[in-house]
């Protein structure tokens, strides 16, 4: 897995990536050791001083803090919303829980600040990236309220194959959904049927399970390594393929 990319199985080395994720490696990095921080500009350390202090003090940063990001928050997903059919009410809950999210994303990780920005600078990012989440899981759910479980009539499209293609694979097919059901734990079943055919979203599936990128990852590899086994061993693929 490492220094690749997760591709899912395809006929005779023909390889595809209906996942699109890239390396699992780069995501959900945690940082252990705090930056050195660069001098900071008075309004920064004015911030970082009551933050990181208690009381009173700390309370009226946070309520200044969680005005400036729900500004921001209600900015940020009004430019994203736009064709996306969320308006009104469900913009605003929008706005606010990413807003209450990213306050407490910023107060999680107040030791990575280096000041190489002002801190409201780099407050500001934390709120961009729990809109964008927000928004396309709210977006899915709306627009797929009730997904079919297990639609395998989608997989040879979701492989880029065309009618002629899918026909001519159509036994491929079958072995490889017996294989999904017969040889994936439930878990790496679970994950391969919401990626590869539903179409999951990465974010909407890591928060349905209650888990991470990384053991997403981790999980649909497993299960591409045993899938392309079960082909192999039946003559589907050839070895050199399962290798690559």
């Amino acid at each position: 897995m490492p220094g690749s990319a997760i591709h899912t199985i395809g006929p005779k080395g023909r390889q595809v990536d209906p996942v699109g994720m890239g390396h699992p490696g780069a995501m959900d990095r945690a940082v252990s050791i705090a930056p050195a921080r660069a001098r900071l500009d008075r309004e920064s350390a004015e911030w970082l001083g009551a933050l990181e202090g208690s009381g009173a003090l700390r309370d009226a940063a946070l309520g200044r803090l969680h005005a400036l990001l729900l500004r921001v928050a209600r900015a940020e997903a009004g430019r994203r919303a736009s064709g996306m059919g969320v308006s009104g009410p469900e913009l605003e809950d929008v706005a606010q829980q990413a807003a209450d999210d990213a306050l407490l994303a910023i107060l999680r990780k107040l030791g990575q600040f280096r000041g190489d920005s002002r801190f409201t600078t780099w407050a500001y990012k934390f709120v961009g990236v729990e809109v964008a989440s927000k928004l396309t899981r709210h977006a899915w759910r709306k627009a797929a309220p009730g997904r079919v479980e297990e639609d395998w009539d989608l997989l040879p499209d979701r492989f880029g194959f065309g009618p002629a293609e899918a026909a001519e694979w159509e036994e491929m097919f079958a072995e490889l959904r017996r294989a999904v059901h017969q040889d994936l734990t439930s878990r790496q079943r679970r994950i391969f049927v919401a990626i590869v055919l539903q179409g999951v979203p990465l974010d909407v599936l890591v928060q349905e399970l209650g888990s991470n990128r990384n053991a997403i990852y981790k999980s649909l590899f497993d299960a591409r390594r045993k899938l392309r086994a079960r082909l192999v061993a039946n003559g589907y693929m050839d070895d050199e393929a399962r290798r690559g």
